[in-house]
Order: structure tokens, then sequence, then C-alpha cells
């Protein structure tokens, strides 16, 4: 029997890219939405390493089960690493309208303006233990106009200069073979297959 792994997050593109990632590890994957009940936790932390770290104690404390707390979103250089760990509650109600408030920042900044996304990852035990933290980025740029209609979040607005697409006009394994999540779960399924949860990994 594998040990239970709670990944803590109620974004469904997020867990659809997790559970395909760590798929065949030696875990069983553990949904939030399998705890109900639980009162999503206020994200105090200043960097994404600091939130990812914050929801994994959080969530480990209120199941008791070990788990993943992960951290993600988008960094433009014009604007000073904007909109960085607020890049899900950036003013919008959806995400075409973050577009345009982004795009509005941008007028009258030279092209290109590059960008990255960040993703950081943090295993911890129900004991409140860190258990592993892993890191994952990809460089690019913000398109000139929202492309594509794969992916979710700001994949549309992030051109990947070597495949000279948005992450909204590529398929979910073409984005996931160079996407900061991609490469921070690969870590995490790396790490899981070495023995990082059973006893002395």
């Amino acid at each position: 029997m594998h040990p239970p792994l709670l990944i803590a997050t109620t974004n469904p593109g997020k867990l659809g890219e997790i559970r395909a990632l760590l798929d065949g590890a030696p875990v069983t994957l553990v949904r939030l939405l399998d705890r109900p009940g639980i009162a999503e936790p206020e994200e105090t932390g200043t960097t994404f390493a600091e939130n990812a770290l914050l929801k994994a104690r959080y969530y480990a404390a209120a199941t008791g089960l070990t788990t993943i707390g992960e951290d993600s979103g988008l960094e433009i250089d014009a604007l000073g690493g904007e909109p960085g760990i607020h890049s899900a509650r950036y003013p919008g109600a959806s995400y075409p309208e973050k577009f345009a408030n982004l795009y509005r920042r941008l007028e009258g900044t030279p092209r290109p303006w590059r960008a990255r996304f960040v993703s950081t990852v943090a295993c911890v035990a129900p004991s409140g233990e860190t258990l592993y933290t892993t890191r994952g980025t990809i460089e690019g740029e913000i398109a000139p106009e929202p492309r594509g209609t794969h992916g979710f979040g700001y994949d549309p607005i992030f051109l990947y200069p070597p495949y000279g697409l948005t992450l909204g006009e590529v398929s979910g394994a073409k984005k996931l073979a160079v996407a900061h999540r991609g490469k921070a779960f690969r870590n995490v399924r790396a790490w899981l297959d070495r023995g990082g949860l059973s006893p002395g990994g």
C-alpha cells in the first residue's frame, strides 16, 4: 500500500497537471476535495517558497496527511516582477480582465516584455517537518495579445520563444515538457521514486 500524499490545491488545472506528472509514483494521491470543510489558509508569505511551505504545513496539520503545497505565478520584468505572488489575486474578475489590466500597465514600455513563470513546491509531514522543497521556472515573454485556448490562468499571454507559441496554444504534454510546474513536479517525482516518503527515505 502506497502512503497517502495530499495535493493542497483546489485549482482543477493545477490538480490535473500534478496528477499527470505524479502518475505511477509510489504514493496514493489525495485531493483537498476528499477532505471537505477545511478553510483555506491566508497566504501571508512574501515569496512563492514561503507560501508553498505555509500551505503545506497548514493542510498537513489540518488533515494529518503528508502534504504537497505549491505556489506559482507570473513575473514580468517591466512591472518589477508583478503580479508575482499576487498572480491569482491580481485585479480582474476573470483572466481576460486580468490580461487587460496587465496590458494597460505595459503600454508605452518597450518590447520584448520579458517574463517567467515560477513554481515552488514544499512537501511537509504531519509533524510539520519539511521533507522536500524544489522550484521550477520557464523564461519567456508576454505575447502582444492573448492566444490559444489550452491550459489555464496566464497561459494565453505567455509566449515561449523556442516554440514560437503561447502556452495557451500547445497541448498539455508539450506544455509540461518545458513549463515551470512540469520541471518542479518531475523533481518531486524523482524524489518519490528514490523513496522520499519511505522510512529513512
